[in-house]
């Protein structure tokens, strides 16, 4: 059963956002993976495999090339998959500096459009991350407004299994302060935060 599809531009950006969420009840759809000077093609899916194996979720790798995704590429991909899935709820990464990230923003929303060709997703969430969070230059500001409780030693070691990806600004201490902060707005010790664009109950 997949209950929760989270759209994820690279690989890492569903950990990164969505890491304490993430069971065996979860689909990832990566937009696409790249060869890159610091890490092979092969050597990035064998970290998001070690990620699979730890969490329990399944996923999936889109053929776009990175850093340079297109919206009208990408929505024809999240309607089949959505409607092939069918999951009761859609995390969509909030948009930001990062080119890929907006353009899978706007091709998942427009995926999401209700229409008769399209199945219907009851709950559609944003999740924010550390480089959107330290430096949110864009016209949308992300407002948190649902909030939910994570072990958050769990998601900085699956975190740590990309090892590739690890990087200061978005640390695994500042992932601990993001969900130190998030908890403390919410009365938990440690949380994710999310932006809810729709809930039907």
């Amino acid at each position: 059963m997949v209950k929760k599809l989270i759209i994820s531009p690279h690989i890492d950006d569903d950990v990164l956002g969505c890491g304490g969420i993430i069971d065996n009840e979860t689909f990832v759809a990566y937009g696409g993976v790249e060869d890159f000077h610091i890490i092979d093609r092969e050597s990035r899916i064998k970290e998001a495999d070690a990620v699979k194996e730890f969490l329990g979720h399944d996923y999936k790798i889109l053929n776009n090339e990175v850093n340079f995704y297109r919206v009208k590429s990408l929505i024809d991909q999240y309607q089949h998959l959505i409607n092939d899935l069918k999951p009761h709820e859609v995390y969509v990464p909030h948009p930001s500096y990062n080119q890929d990230h907006r353009a899978v923003y706007d091709a998942v929303i427009i995926a999401l459009r209700p229409h008769d060709n399209n199945f219907f997703v009851k709950k559609v969430l944003l999740y924010e991350q550390p480089h959107m969070f330290l430096w949110n230059q864009t016209n949308r500001t992300f407002k948190p407004n649902y909030f939910v409780k994570i072990d958050i030693e769990k998601k900085i070691t699956a975190y740590k299994l990309m090892k590739s990806q690890v990087r200061d600004f978005r640390s695994p201490e500042i992932l601990m302060s993001m969900a130190q902060l998030r908890g403390s707005q919410s009365n938990m010790k440690y949380a994710e935060s999310y932006e809810i664009i729709r809930c039907v109950e």
